[in-house]
């Protein structure tokens, strides 16, 4: 299995988690102070320079207010042959 960090499913993670935060009029800062962290570690995901794992997602999906379900649907879509 080839690395998933920066693959094409990957990045789309990215781009939708940054989109859902937008569309929930957030910013990186008041995620992080939600989820207790510092907003470094929200960049960092949105860059695609950092992995998520199930739990960090879900409570993203949480507290961004998104279907987490949803996009994983989404992200599945992704060709992962196709990088």
């Amino acid at each position: 299995m080839a690395k998933t960090l920066h693959s094409e499913r990957h990045r789309r993670l990215a781009e939708l988690l940054t989109e859902k935060r937008k569309q929930a009029g957030l910013t990186q800062a008041s995620v992080a102070k939600a989820l207790a962290r510092h907003q470094p570690f929200i960049a960092n995901i949105e860059n695609g320079d950092r992995r998520l794992d199930l739990v960090e997602f879900l409570d993203l999906a949480k507290v961004v207010g998104f279907d987490p379900y949803d996009v994983m649907r989404q992200i599945e879509a992704v060709d992962p042959l196709k990088d």
